[in-house]
């Protein structure tokens, strides 16, 4: 059986293709312009859709809340005084014994003044003591007591001698007796009666209530005054911590010569802190005594701790335009340190259930506040009345509802312009 073979270039032998397949292969073969022309009929549908129905913006709802009113500012932190020890003499340091940043207890020896001098002086304070205490027991033991019998002694001296005297008289008055034996009794009895006067003083000066006494006890207390204030001197050499605190100052080291008056130690005490701040002038009107705050340290950002507004200085610095205020830490995290910069969030008012706008959403809040509304497709200046000021948010007491919806400033809409709402 004979097969007829086609031969190129025959047509009578090659059917036709079909007007969809010469179709496609004419856009296939013109690809690149098609694709081109696609590109500009889709862009220029967009820009027509954009023009006619203005373009998409993210809105943000307005809703009701809680709202606390907060001024932030940064600190540092303090104790609420600090004390600077010194040196209450004039020497040479033997040691120190503490180290910058130690914690100490209240007596804990911290610097050691060379002593020698001063321990002789206590001794010789302690000497001069013993030699008044023994010039007291003197005269308790030996001289009062030698007094009163040389008084004793003086009165029966006394007493013979107005005898005598009274026999030579009655003698010499009757004539028996002669004027040198009278002159002679007379002359022995004043004798006896000075002896007994002088006996009565020297009794009366060494009792306790007599000026050989009194000088002696005075004597006795100076010499304890002297021994005091050396051991008080030598007691200057040792230098001690006033309360328990921390050391965050050391301006002294061994074998410096030290003075009264010149700081040789800072010891911040132990106890309650607080937290420094300088307030915007602007703010100074939230504030008030008692304020709760919450307060972190740059350090530890992720930890928070309770203050509250303790004092708020009456003058402004008219430099920084600032105000000083403090804050109480009654309970301080033991990672606090002095001097560290801690970040405070004053609570100055709140507000429950209250209209909030978020903050990026109103336009010239210091002077004419507004918010662009979406309302029918457009972007519609709104005027608005502000309440509180929270952190990111504002109180709305006029001009919104719960559920209108704002138009951010960051997308560049205009009062007036057409959009279309898509909310995030």
């Amino acid at each position: 059986m004979l097969h007829k073979v086609d031969q190129p270039g025959d047509s009578t032998l090659s059917p036709r293709p079909p007007a969809a397949v010469r179709w496609a292969g004419a856009v296939w073969r013109h690809k690149w312009p098609v694709l081109g022309i696609g590109l500009v009929l889709i862009a220029a549908g967009l820009g027509l859709g954009r023009l006619l129905l203005g373009p998409q913006v993210a809105a943000v709802v307005v809703e009701r809340g809680n709202l606390v009113q907060s001024v932030v500012a940064s600190g540092h932190i303090e104790t609420p005084y600090r004390v600077e020890i010194g040196s209450q003499i004039t020497g040479t340091v033997a040691d120190v014994l503490v180290r910058e940043g130690e914690e100490v207890r209240e007596g804990q020896k911290l610097i050691s003044i060379e002593a020698s001098e001063l321990e002789a002086a206590v001794v010789q304070a302690e000497g001069a003591v013993a030699q008044a205490e023994a010039r007291v027991r003197q005269l308790r033991e030996l001289t009062k007591p030698a007094a009163d019998q040389s008084l004793q002694q003086a009165q029966a001296n006394l007493l013979n001698a107005e005898a005598a005297y009274q026999r030579a008289s009655k003698l010499a008055a009757s004539g028996y007796g002669t004027k040198a034996v009278l002159d002679e009794a007379t002359k022995n009895l004043d004798v006896a009666r000075t002896q007994v006067r002088t006996a009565e003083l020297q009794v009366y000066t060494s009792s306790p209530v007599g000026s050989d006494y009194v000088m002696a006890e005075t004597q006795l207390g100076q010499a304890r005054a002297t021994l005091n204030t050396t051991r008080a001197r030598l007691g200057y050499a040792s230098i001690t911590a006033p309360r328990d605190g921390v050391l965050i100052t050391r301006k002294v080291e061994r074998g410096s010569v030290v003075q009264p008056g010149k700081a040789l130690l800072v010891l911040a005490p132990a106890g309650d802190s607080q937290i420094v701040v300088q307030i915007d002038e602007k703010n100074l009107g939230q504030l008030a005594l008692g304020q709760h705050a919450l307060a972190s340290a740059d350090a530890y950002p992720d930890k928070r701790f309770s203050a509250r507004l303790s004092y708020i200085n009456p003058s402004v610095d008219i430099n920084r335009a600032s105000v000083e205020i403090k804050l109480a830490v009654t309970d301080p995290p033991h990672y606090l340190r002095q001097d560290m910069t801690v970040s405070v969030d004053i609570a100055t008012a709140r507000r429950d259930n209250a209209v909030i706008v978020p903050a990026r959403a109103v336009n010239d809040a210091t002077t004419a506040p507004y918010v662009l509304k979406a309302e029918n497709g457009r972007a519609i200046r709104r005027p608005v009345k502000l309440g509180l000021r929270g952190v990111g948010a504002y109180e709305v007491i006029e001009g919104l509802a719960p559920g209108d919806r704002v138009i951010p400033l960051t997308t560049g809409v205009k009062p007036g312009d057409r959009i279309r709402v898509v909310v995030p």
